[in-house]
């Protein structure tokens, strides 16, 4: 293999669970809601992936478990925040907190435990093609969902119907739920969504990204993904991850440049962005959902 099918296999591998989970938060966000737990569903997620493919010994078992896992946890915040009205912030900050703890706990049993890998998915004669083909065509499933949910999301939310009745809920949900839009039925669905799509993207951390169960092996990715769904403008073909390679690699063409440093690189990346977004506050004004953040309590 050479260096630049090596540097483009660790590209997507790094990336797809970015992608997936912003994906998902960008759907919440897009119905009005602010969801600061994408890190405790995904860490929650990774641990049910990976006890679920243990006990039936089936990676794909493993998958359902883990969006399974980031759903209800999703639901508990949905919970709070749209029927109880709680602050959205502080909720999403305490499903994070759970999310993390009890991941350790549950988890605790799987340390050292030997993984059960993903398998490749190998597509004939695209598989074949030079450079690109065994990077991009013999990946596994979880990689070829993260394709489908771009192009699913982009048209859900800019091609149906029901796409338009999110973003009206968003933009206004006053005027939403004048217009005889169901608004919390609406958000429960999107919170969960996006729930769905962090446990997705802590399943491949446990099954294909390492293979292996570590407390915290979500490493603050949560974290990075709501500031992409920030950098993406809330739409879903500028949602990318790509940045995590130069940790990876940089070392590899002989820069001596400590690890720490590179370690670091993704979420320094991360507040050079949400610092130039800053500058350019009209454009995220007319970009970002109106109602973003705030509760909405139906008359009576």
């Amino acid at each position: 293999m050479s260096i630049f099918e090596a540097i483009l296999l660790t590209v997507i591998t790094a990336s797809t669970p970015l992608v997936i989970a912003a994906l998902g938060e960008l759907v919440t966000e897009r119905s009005g809601v602010l969801n600061l737990g994408v890190e405790g569903m995904m860490i929650m997620g990774a641990v049910a992936a990976f006890a679920g493919a243990q006990m039936s010994g089936s990676p794909y078992v493993g998958i359902v478990c883990g969006i399974a896992a980031g759903a209800l946890f999703s639901l508990l915040f949905a919970f709070l925040t749209l029927t109880l009205v709680a602050n959205q912030v502080a909720t999403g900050l305490a499903l994070t907190l759970l999310g993390l703890g009890a991941s350790g706990m549950l988890g605790e049993a799987y340390v050292s435990v030997p993984g059960i890998r993903l398998g490749e998915i190998v597509i004939p004669a695209l598989s074949d093609i030079p450079v690109v083909g065994h990077a991009l065509f013999s990946q596994d499933l979880i990689f070829y969902l993260s394709i489908a949910l771009v192009v699913g999301v982009s048209w859900f939310l800019f091609r149906s119907r029901i796409g338009l009745k999110l973003r009206a809920i968003g933009d206004n949900h006053g005027s939403a739920h004048a217009l005889g839009i169901h608004v919390i039925r609406t958000r429960y669905l999107a919170v969960m969504f996006g729930g769905a799509c962090a446990g997705l993207a802590g399943a491949q951390l446990s099954l294909v990204y390492t293979p292996q169960w570590a407390e915290n092996m979500s490493a603050g990715r949560g974290w990075i993904t709501l500031a992409l769904v920030v950098f993406a403008s809330w739409r879903p073909w500028r949602v990318f991850g790509a940045v995590t390679i130069l940790q990876l690699h940089a070392q590899a063409f002989g820069l001596g440049i400590p690890s720490q440093f590179l370690s670091m690189l993704p979420y320094a990346a991360t507040i050079v962005v949400l610092i130039i977004i800053s500058h350019n506050r009209r454009t995220t004004l007319i970009n970002t959902p109106a109602s973003l953040g705030k509760a909405f309590v139906p008359e009576r």
